[in-house]
Protein backbone atom coordinates (compact mmCIF):
# COMPACT_ATOMS: atom_id res chain seq x y z
CA UNK A 1 0.00 0.00 0.00
CA UNK A 2 1.13 3.48 -0.88
CA UNK A 3 0.64 6.58 1.62
CA UNK A 4 0.31 10.39 0.81
CA UNK A 5 1.64 12.76 3.03
CA UNK A 6 -1.01 15.89 3.63
CA UNK A 7 1.04 19.09 4.12
CA UNK A 8 -1.86 20.76 5.73
CA UNK A 9 -0.89 19.22 9.05
CA UNK A 10 2.96 17.54 8.52
CA UNK A 11 6.06 19.68 8.56
CA UNK A 12 3.91 23.09 9.01
CA UNK A 13 7.21 24.43 10.34
CA UNK A 14 8.21 24.96 6.87
CA UNK A 15 7.57 26.26 3.49
CA UNK A 16 5.30 24.32 0.99
CA UNK A 17 8.15 23.15 -1.51
CA UNK A 18 10.16 22.08 1.54
CA UNK A 19 7.94 19.98 3.46
CA UNK A 20 7.73 18.17 -0.17
CA UNK A 21 11.51 17.26 0.40
CA UNK A 22 10.55 16.18 4.16
CA UNK A 23 7.71 13.72 2.71
CA UNK A 24 9.89 12.15 0.35
CA UNK A 25 12.94 12.26 2.47
CA UNK A 26 10.33 10.47 5.42
CA UNK A 27 9.33 7.42 2.35
CA UNK A 28 6.27 8.77 1.33
CA UNK A 29 5.15 7.81 -2.15
CA UNK A 30 2.16 11.23 -2.77
CA UNK A 31 1.75 14.19 -1.38
CA UNK A 32 -1.44 16.76 -0.75
CA UNK A 33 -2.10 19.99 0.85
CA UNK A 34 -4.97 21.73 2.04
CA UNK A 35 -3.79 25.38 0.87
CA UNK A 36 -1.21 25.90 -1.28
CA UNK A 37 -1.62 30.02 -3.13
CA UNK A 38 0.56 31.65 -0.84
CA UNK A 39 3.39 29.87 -2.83
CA UNK A 40 3.79 29.71 -6.51
CA UNK A 41 3.09 26.98 -8.69
CA UNK A 42 6.41 27.23 -10.52
CA UNK A 43 8.02 26.69 -6.86
CA UNK A 44 5.93 24.28 -5.78
CA UNK A 45 6.39 22.41 -8.90
CA UNK A 46 10.29 22.36 -8.75
CA UNK A 47 9.82 20.73 -5.41
CA UNK A 48 7.87 17.62 -6.88
CA UNK A 49 9.84 17.53 -9.93
CA UNK A 50 13.01 17.36 -7.66
CA UNK A 51 11.99 14.59 -5.45
CA UNK A 52 9.51 12.44 -8.28
CA UNK A 53 6.17 12.84 -5.67
CA UNK A 54 2.46 13.60 -7.09
CA UNK A 55 0.65 16.25 -5.52
CA UNK A 56 -2.85 14.35 -4.91
CA UNK A 57 -5.11 16.92 -3.86
CA UNK A 58 -5.47 20.01 -2.53
CA UNK A 59 -8.78 22.84 -0.94
CA UNK A 60 -10.54 25.35 -2.16
CA UNK A 61 -10.38 28.60 0.18
CA UNK A 62 -12.13 28.71 3.24
CA UNK A 63 -13.25 32.16 3.04
CA UNK A 64 -12.97 34.79 5.95
CA UNK A 65 -11.67 32.32 8.89
CA UNK A 66 -11.12 35.53 11.11
CA UNK A 67 -15.24 34.94 11.43
CA UNK A 68 -15.28 31.76 11.25
CA UNK A 69 -15.88 30.45 7.46
CA UNK A 70 -14.77 27.43 6.27
CA UNK A 71 -16.10 27.15 3.05
CA UNK A 72 -18.21 28.84 0.57
CA UNK A 73 -19.81 26.28 -1.98
CA UNK A 74 -22.84 25.73 0.51
CA UNK A 75 -23.73 29.67 1.42
CA UNK A 76 -26.35 30.89 -0.35
CA UNK A 77 -25.32 34.72 -2.05
CA UNK A 78 -21.93 34.24 -1.60
CA UNK A 79 -21.65 32.23 -4.77
CA UNK A 80 -19.43 34.41 -6.94
CA UNK A 81 -16.43 34.31 -3.93
CA UNK A 82 -17.41 30.49 -3.81
CA UNK A 83 -16.50 30.01 -7.65
CA UNK A 84 -14.00 32.27 -7.32
CA UNK A 85 -12.52 29.55 -5.28
CA UNK A 86 -13.24 27.00 -6.89
CA UNK A 87 -11.29 28.89 -10.27
CA UNK A 88 -8.25 29.66 -8.57
CA UNK A 89 -7.90 26.11 -6.95
CA UNK A 90 -8.27 24.22 -9.99
CA UNK A 91 -5.85 26.39 -12.18
CA UNK A 92 -3.78 25.59 -9.15
CA UNK A 93 -4.41 22.04 -9.61
CA UNK A 94 -4.18 22.12 -13.12
CA UNK A 95 -0.64 23.53 -13.26
CA UNK A 96 0.60 21.08 -10.77
CA UNK A 97 -0.90 18.02 -12.41
CA UNK A 98 -2.69 17.33 -9.43
CA UNK A 99 -5.44 15.37 -9.81
CA UNK A 100 -7.95 16.63 -7.04
CA UNK A 101 -9.67 19.42 -5.78
CA UNK A 102 -11.64 19.69 -2.38
CA UNK A 103 -14.82 22.01 -2.95
CA UNK A 104 -15.15 23.21 0.88
CA UNK A 105 -19.06 23.45 1.67
CA UNK A 106 -19.18 25.88 4.82
CA UNK A 107 -20.82 26.20 8.06
CA UNK A 108 -24.33 26.26 7.18
CA UNK A 109 -27.92 24.34 6.70
CA UNK A 110 -31.11 23.86 4.69
CA UNK A 111 -32.71 23.49 1.57
CA UNK A 112 -31.51 26.49 0.05
CA UNK A 113 -27.54 25.10 0.84
CA UNK A 114 -28.02 22.15 -0.56
CA UNK A 115 -28.79 23.89 -3.69
CA UNK A 116 -26.37 26.37 -3.78
CA UNK A 117 -23.94 23.57 -3.14
CA UNK A 118 -25.22 21.25 -5.93
CA UNK A 119 -25.31 24.12 -8.42
CA UNK A 120 -21.65 25.57 -7.59
CA UNK A 121 -20.14 21.79 -7.57
CA UNK A 122 -21.70 21.26 -10.85
CA UNK A 123 -19.60 24.53 -11.89
CA UNK A 124 -16.69 22.93 -10.63
CA UNK A 125 -16.94 19.53 -12.34
CA UNK A 126 -17.28 21.76 -15.56
CA UNK A 127 -14.70 23.88 -15.20
CA UNK A 128 -12.44 20.91 -13.93
CA UNK A 129 -13.37 18.88 -16.93
CA UNK A 130 -11.33 15.51 -17.42
CA UNK A 131 -8.38 16.84 -15.87
CA UNK A 132 -9.36 17.04 -12.21
CA UNK A 133 -11.50 14.95 -9.96
CA UNK A 134 -13.82 17.26 -7.49
CA UNK A 135 -14.17 15.88 -4.14
CA UNK A 136 -16.80 16.64 -1.42
CA UNK A 137 -16.05 15.35 2.48
CA UNK A 138 -18.00 14.90 5.42
CA UNK A 139 -16.81 16.53 8.25
CA UNK A 140 -17.36 15.86 11.96
CA UNK A 141 -18.89 18.15 14.43
CA UNK A 142 -16.38 17.89 17.00
CA UNK A 143 -13.55 19.47 14.31
CA UNK A 144 -16.05 21.26 12.09
CA UNK A 145 -19.04 22.06 14.36
CA UNK A 146 -22.00 23.50 12.15
CA UNK A 147 -20.34 22.17 8.61
CA UNK A 148 -22.85 21.29 6.09
CA UNK A 149 -21.56 18.31 4.82
CA UNK A 150 -21.73 15.75 7.86
CA UNK A 151 -22.58 12.32 6.79
CA UNK A 152 -21.67 9.84 4.48
CA UNK A 153 -25.46 9.49 3.24
CA UNK A 154 -25.88 13.09 2.66
CA UNK A 155 -22.95 13.21 0.23
CA UNK A 156 -23.31 9.89 -1.77
CA UNK A 157 -27.26 11.96 -2.42
CA UNK A 158 -25.63 15.07 -3.44
CA UNK A 159 -22.87 12.94 -6.29
CA UNK A 160 -26.17 11.47 -7.30
CA UNK A 161 -27.97 14.41 -7.75
CA UNK A 162 -25.20 16.70 -9.25
CA UNK A 163 -24.82 13.69 -11.61
CA UNK A 164 -21.05 15.26 -12.92
CA UNK A 165 -18.82 11.66 -13.75
CA UNK A 166 -15.81 13.49 -12.16
CA UNK A 167 -17.63 14.40 -8.45
CA UNK A 168 -16.51 12.10 -5.70
CA UNK A 169 -16.57 11.27 -1.74
CA UNK A 170 -13.16 11.92 0.01
CA UNK A 171 -13.49 8.70 2.28
CA UNK A 172 -11.33 9.88 5.46
CA UNK A 173 -11.78 7.31 8.13
CA UNK A 174 -11.27 9.25 10.67
CA UNK A 175 -14.18 11.91 10.26
CA UNK A 176 -16.22 8.75 9.58
CA UNK A 177 -15.30 6.76 12.49
CA UNK A 178 -16.53 9.93 15.02
CA UNK A 179 -19.74 10.70 12.40
CA UNK A 180 -21.17 7.05 11.89
CA UNK A 181 -18.94 4.49 12.29
CA UNK A 182 -19.33 0.82 10.77
CA UNK A 183 -16.12 2.12 8.58
CA UNK A 184 -15.01 -1.03 6.37
CA UNK A 185 -18.63 -1.99 5.72
CA UNK A 186 -19.82 1.62 4.38
CA UNK A 187 -16.39 1.99 2.36
CA UNK A 188 -17.20 -1.46 0.65
CA UNK A 189 -20.70 0.24 -0.18
CA UNK A 190 -19.34 3.46 -1.19
CA UNK A 191 -16.34 2.73 -2.97
CA UNK A 192 -18.09 3.32 -6.66
CA UNK A 193 -18.01 7.30 -5.40
CA UNK A 194 -14.85 7.27 -3.95
CA UNK A 195 -12.15 9.29 -4.86
CA UNK A 196 -9.86 9.69 -2.47
CA UNK A 197 -9.26 7.80 1.17
CA UNK A 198 -7.48 9.80 4.53
CA UNK A 199 -6.47 8.30 7.76
CA UNK A 200 -5.77 9.66 11.08
CA UNK A 201 -5.85 7.85 14.29
CA UNK A 202 -9.60 8.18 16.57
CA UNK A 203 -10.16 10.23 18.77
CA UNK A 204 -6.70 12.04 19.14
CA UNK A 205 -6.21 12.90 15.36
CA UNK A 206 -2.44 11.27 15.57
CA UNK A 207 -0.40 9.19 14.03
CA UNK A 208 -2.56 6.17 12.78
CA UNK A 209 -0.86 3.45 14.25
CA UNK A 210 -3.34 3.33 17.94
CA UNK A 211 -7.10 4.48 18.93
CA UNK A 212 -9.84 2.95 18.19
CA UNK A 213 -9.35 1.65 15.35
CA UNK A 214 -7.21 -0.79 14.27
CA UNK A 215 -5.70 0.15 10.94
CA UNK A 216 -3.87 -2.98 10.83
CA UNK A 217 -7.20 -4.98 9.99
CA UNK A 218 -9.06 -1.94 8.25
CA UNK A 219 -6.24 -1.37 5.31
CA UNK A 220 -5.76 -4.54 4.87
CA UNK A 221 -9.75 -4.78 4.07
CA UNK A 222 -9.34 -1.62 2.09
CA UNK A 223 -7.08 -2.99 -0.13
CA UNK A 224 -8.67 -6.40 -0.47
CA UNK A 225 -11.90 -4.09 -1.95
CA UNK A 226 -9.43 -2.96 -4.53
CA UNK A 227 -8.29 -0.14 -3.51
CA UNK A 228 -4.36 0.76 -5.27
CA UNK A 229 -4.01 4.41 -4.68
CA UNK A 230 -2.23 6.41 -2.26
CA UNK A 231 -4.44 6.97 0.97
CA UNK A 232 -3.61 10.29 2.32
CA UNK A 233 -1.84 10.60 6.20
CA UNK A 234 -4.11 13.29 7.77
CA UNK A 235 -2.90 13.30 11.18
CA UNK A 236 -1.27 15.99 13.64
CA UNK A 237 1.61 15.45 15.26
CA UNK A 238 2.53 15.90 18.34
CA UNK A 239 3.06 19.59 19.39
CA UNK A 240 6.76 20.60 19.21
CA UNK A 241 7.75 16.98 17.72
CA UNK A 242 8.55 15.64 14.01
CA UNK A 243 5.68 13.51 12.23
CA UNK A 244 5.89 10.11 13.39
CA UNK A 245 6.33 7.42 10.56
CA UNK A 246 7.33 4.78 11.83
CA UNK A 247 3.94 2.76 10.81
CA UNK A 248 4.83 3.76 7.55
CA UNK A 249 6.92 0.59 6.89
CA UNK A 250 4.64 -2.03 8.64
CA UNK A 251 1.84 -0.49 6.33
CA UNK A 252 3.29 -0.74 3.46
CA UNK A 253 3.25 -4.03 2.78
CA UNK A 254 -0.63 -4.29 3.37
Amino acid sequence: MKFSANLGFLWTDRPLPDAIRAAKAAGFDAVECHWPYAVPVADTRVALDETGLKMLGLNTNRGNTAIGENGLAALPGREADARAAIDEAVAYAVGLSTTSVHVMAGNTGGPRARRTFCDNLAYACDVAGDQVTILIEPLNPYNAPGYFLNSTEQAASIIREVGRPNLKLMFDFYHIQIIEGDVTRRFEALLPLIGHVQIASVPDRAAPDHGELDYAYVLPRVSKLGWDRPVGAEFVPEAGTLPDTSWLGRYSSF
